[in-house]
């Protein structure tokens, strides 16, 4: 197959790049990213050099860019993971996640199909979405299911819930072969540190304050990235189309005690005294319309699909931390915005 990612050079992306490109040596891949903040090609310098390896830059709202794209490399499968992802920006900023996550997976809907005709045999568009567009969950108060009604809460749920409702829009208008998966939060190497876990370890390497929002008690269903890449390599291949499936880790977490846990790991890898790194804790004001609790309910792809995720948190969390300070140069990298001007200037368009 000839398999376009879009959002490659992200978290999660890379991950499914690599795995793709070292699990099928037979497929062409290419990773078609815009390198905006969150994409970073030194996520995958591993695999640059793979023959069966391709790195497109380009914007998903481009038709000119996706097009050339589909057309250079005859693409007939697409796995679509770029997205404006966090929910702080898109409080600050919704009409960047409207443009990027509506409108450009709309195009790249559009563009497939105009490009694929009406010959779908042997192709295949993949949409990765999230579990906050199903809303929130009480405390105790059961699971998302794949048929839990949408009731998204942050301008990035919405925008993603209605991307999602575009994706099975062709499925049913058009008979556009889709599929489609709802993951909890992922944790991993190369997470850009905005997000929660590579956040805390960034702030505790560098004695900073670690911020946690409200009282700490919302509750999320944490997933490693490596599982989450070989759900979407088996959901690829295996999925039916016209489904979707809900992919989680069995892994519910309060946020204050995911932080306790990571201060007493930390401490430990760090040869700081028990309890020094918590003492960084601070209360900030909660985030606006914040989700009270995501959960999960895996069931489905278990059943269908015979995945179930290999990491336990422990085991997966002790190795993300290994990762982050053995990586301080990436880490730097990262926050320091380097990565963006080498890329930039690279890449330049």
């Amino acid at each position: 197959m000839n398999i376009l990612i879009t959002g490659g050079a992200g978290f999660i992306g890379s991950h499914v790049v690599r795995r793709f490109v070292n699990q099928y040596p037979d497929y062409t891949i290419v990773n078609f990213d815009l390198l905006t903040y969150a994409g970073n090609l030194e996520n995958i310098k591993d695999i640059e050099g793979a023959p069966n390896y391709h790195f497109v830059k380009g914007d998903i709202q481009s038709e000119e860019d996706v097009t050339s794209a589909l057309t250079k490399y005859d693409i007939n499968g697409i796995i679509h993971l770029a997205a404006e992802s966090h929910v702080d920006r898109s409080i600050t900023d919704p009409l960047v996640f409207v443009k990027t996550n509506v409108l450009g997976t709309s195009n790249l809907l559009f563009c497939a199909k105009k490009y694929w005709g009406n010959d779908f045999e042997g192709k295949k568009f993949y949409h990765v979405s999230t579990d906050e567009v199903y809303g929130s969950l009480e405390m105790g108060g059961g699971f998302f299911t794949e048929t839990t009604a949408y009731d998204p809460r942050s301008p990035y749920s919405a925008s993603k819930a209605s991307s999602d409702h575009m994706v099975m829009a062709f499925f049913h208008t058009y008979h556009f072969p889709v599929v489609m998966s709802n993951c909890s939060n992922n944790y991993g190497p190369n997470h850009f540190p905005e997000k929660l876990i590579p956040l805390m370890i960034h702030n505790i390497i560098q004695k900073k304050p670690l911020p946690v929002y409200g009282k700490g008690e919302n509750v999320r269903d944490w997933l490693h990235v490596k599982d989450h890449a070989r759900a979407i390599d088996t959901i690829f291949h295996k999925g039916k189309l016209g489904e979707n499936y809900n992919v989680g880790g069995h892994n519910e977490w309060k946020n204050i005690d995911l932080v306790y846990l990571l201060c007493n790991i930390m401490d430990e890898k760090l040869g700081r005294k028990a309890g020094e790194s918590a003492e960084l804790i601070t209360y900030v004001t909660d985030r606006a319309g914040h989700d009270l609790r995501y959960a999960i309910d895996a069931s489905k792809i278990e059943k269908d699909l015979g995945w179930l995720p290999e990491y336990t948190f422990e085991s997966g969390l002790a190795e993300t931390v290994d990762w982050y300070l053995q990586n301080q140069e990436w880490l730097d990298h990262v926050t320091s915005g380097a990565y963006r001007a080498y890329y930039q200037q690279q890449y330049a368009m």
